[in-house]
């Protein structure tokens, strides 16, 4: 494996770490404000978080973006689409359970390769064997024995994924041609806009409740959408979609270790095999070919 792709893969392991870590806050924040509003008020923060950065590196260069409107309509399109399926999942994850929800958003690494197909992103044999012990894995890992019935949050959540496997592919159509953390900055705020929107029309927020999320609202905010979303646009440069969104899947393997840890969750032998099969098919990935 050379440098880059070992770098890169890094960058895409913490992004997939800090999302991890991150639904604890997002479960806590949803008992105190409505998706909308905590889809909203994270997405503020993440393009607050990032706007200095933008303003001080714009100020010590020279050089100007060589396509604005390209990088506009790149972070409208991510924006858009995060939006579309942050909020499915954040209602779908109230009419259904917490392992089928992560099991089926995950479902997001089958997609890639699939639609990817179409759009000419070639997978070869390796990387569709890694997809397989992933699946394995998380179904291991999220899914009790018995509960495989459909409910309504499950078909939202599998919208979710859909629409999260065309978000990973738009990034990595727009991610090598623009400035990434300009681009994050742009889809946070189209999702602030959308969320905004929503919370307004359905739901009717106060300031003491948005207070009171204050510290879910600001990691979900800070880290999971001004450092995690900006994370995945940078390393999702000159890699694969497809080994990209293995890395990335991660984030199921982390919330459950992250709960061990800090809730002392633990583990299931079940659940650890789920593990093992996962963290196996991200080596398998990166194999070099012979």
């Amino acid at each position: 494996m050379n440098k880059f792709v070992l770098r890169q893969s890094f960058i895409l392991f913490l992004t997939a770490t800090i999302w991890g870590v991150a639904f604890v806050a997002q479960s806590v924040g949803m008992d105190y404000v409505g998706p909308f509003t905590f889809l909203a008020s994270r997405s503020v923060i993440g393009a607050m978080v990032l706007l200095p950065y933008i303003l001080i590196k714009d100020r010590h260069t020279e050089k100007k973006d060589a396509n604005p409107k390209f990088l506009l309509l790149g972070g409208v399109c991510c924006g858009t689409l995060l939006f579309l399926a942050s909020i499915l999942q954040q209602v779908g994850i109230v009419y259904t359970t917490v392992g089928k929800s992560g099991f089926i958003t995950a479902m997001y690494i089958v997609l890639v390769p699939i639609i990817g197909i179409f759009l000419k992103k070639k997978a070869d044999i390796k990387i569709w064997c890694g997809v397989l012990l992933a699946v394995i894995g998380l179904y291991l890992l999220c899914m009790k024995p018995g509960s495989i019935a459909i409910q309504k949050g499950d078909v939202l959540v599998f919208l979710c994924a859909i629409v999260f496997a065309f978000h990973i592919l738009t990034v990595d159509y727009f991610a090598p041609k623009v400035d990434g953390v300009k681009l994050s900055c742009i889809q946070f705020v189209t999702c602030a806009v959308f969320a905004a929107m929503g919370m307004v029309l359905f739901e009717t927020p106060s300031t003491e409740q948005i207070l009171q999320a204050w510290l879910p609202i600001l990691y979900a905010g800070a880290l999971s959408s001004g450092v995690g979303y900006t994370l995945q646009i940078v390393g999702q440069r000159g890699m694969n979609p497809t080994v990209a969104s293995l890395i990335m899947s991660m984030e199921s393997v982390i919330s459950v270790i992250a709960g061990w840890i800090i809730l002392g969750q633990a583990l299931s032998s079940r659940e650890l095999w789920g593990c093992v099969l996962m963290f196996g098919a991200i080596v398998l990935v990166q194999l070099p070919k012979k």
